[in-house]
């Protein structure tokens, strides 16, 4: 694995920001980090990229300790900060061509293309431009770099969907090019779309992990049952199970959840007695609220 953390912890007094935190990122993954502010994604960004030195545990990046070896580490990664800051009295051409030249695997021309896909003005003073702007801006000198990985808090904050599209397009390339990418985003449906597996944090522990292929065939089915609902199969039942049944006057609200082909569900649905019937993916907000439940992620 090419990101790996053992019992990562960060202690502030007695305050636990990240709790014994053990995760892996295969090569060429695209990885996510869900949760909550303050659940722990940024901690653990920033301890992997060497700007916090954890109070346990173990951190490397391609074979690298992040803590004793962070300048080799930094040669390594391209990384897009949650709150990135810009020089503000240069124009944004001026900003490509600093971020370029400071790295031996920059490309100011790459990084001239990738602003004009996002529709940025790089003659204007960065103190000029607006919030979008400027994490237009910093993308576009974050992902014209040859690093291996890429790790990018909150990519798309500020953005509206249009450009969030094309910035998916752009990761997508990026994996298609052999990149790792590591993605922290409070956007359930950008992570849904762009990452292979997701772990999810909670107050500062990681509580789950998503394979995302796994998700996609996992599918919810509403409806309206005129009687009770006949025997699952038993072909079927690893397949189908009843959530739950709400019942009104003679008529039953039936939420139903299946994975794997849906042949086989169709088959056995068609069979019932069932009207008003709707069916959707599952989907990551699903999984996410079983753990954040009282908790929004905007």
């Amino acid at each position: 694995m090419i990101v790996q953390t053992d019992s990562l912890t960060k202690r502030y007094g007695e305050f636990v920001a990240l709790h014994e935190c053990t995760l892996g990122v295969d090569r060429g993954e695209v990885f996510g980090l869900l949760g909550p502010n303050g659940a722990g994604k940024t901690t653990l960004i920033r301890t992997l990229m060497g700007f916090l030195r954890p109070t346990s545990g173990t951190a490397t990046i391609d074979g690298l300790d992040c803590t004793k070896q962070s300048v080799a580490v930094h040669a390594k990664v391209a990384y897009l900060p949650g709150d990135a800051r810009l020089f503000r009295r240069m124009r944004g051409s001026e900003v490509l061509r600093f971020f370029a030249d400071a790295r031996r695997d920059g490309d100011f021309q790459k990084a001239k293309d990738l602003a004009k896909r996002l529709d940025l003005d790089t003659k204007r003073r960065v103190g000029l431009m607006s919030t979008g702007m400027r994490q237009k801006l910093a993308l576009a000198a974050t992902l014209a770099t040859e690093a291996t990985i890429l790790i990018l808090d909150e990519p798309t904050s500020n953005l509206d969907p249009n450009v969030r599209r094309e910035i998916g397009r752009m990761l997508a390339e990026a994996k298609s090019n052999g990149r790792t990418i590591l993605l922290s985003s409070h956007v359930l449906s950008e992570i849904e779309e762009s990452c292979d597996r997701v772990v999810i944090l909670r107050r500062g522990q990681l509580v789950h992990t998503q394979v995302m292929s796994d998700l996609r065939v996992r599918h919810q089915f509403t409806a309206t049952s005129s009687g009770p609902l006949p025997t699952i199969p038993e072909s079927l039942r690893d397949r189908i199970s009843i959530v739950e049944t709400t019942k009104a006057d003679t008529r039953s609200r039936v939420t139903l959840h299946t994975t794997g082909d849906l042949a086989q569900c169709f088959e056995w649905l068609a069979s019932v007695s069932l009207s008003d019937v709707r069916v959707e993916p599952l989907g990551l907000r699903y999984i996410y609220d079983q753990y954040h439940h009282t908790e929004s992620a905007s």
